[in-house]
């Protein structure tokens, strides 16, 4: 063996050897969390920013896809070289 491979070997028998089980408290299952009024108001606010948002994200591509169908419609010009 080299002394990459002993290395590597020896990490992950340490690894192993002192790896613990992580057990799950029964204790926090059973409570009840009530959200105060002022929960209640700090999502309203989160949740009017994000529509705030939205709108000119709207109106910005209506006017994209506005522009694009014009675009198509427009007829091509005939240029005389006199």
């Amino acid at each position: 063996m080299n002394a990459k491979s002993v290395t590597t070997l020896g990490t992950a028998l340490i690894t192993l050897a002192t790896g613990t089980v992580a057990h799950a408290s029964g204790a926090a299952t059973n409570k009840v969390f009530i959200s105060g009024p002022l929960i209640l108001l700090f999502l309203g606010f989160c949740a009017l920013v994000v529509v705030a948002q939205i709108i000119p994200v709207i109106a910005t591509l209506y006017g994209m896809l506005k522009g694009t169908r014009s675009s198509k419609e427009q007829k091509a010009v005939e240029v005389n070289t006199d």
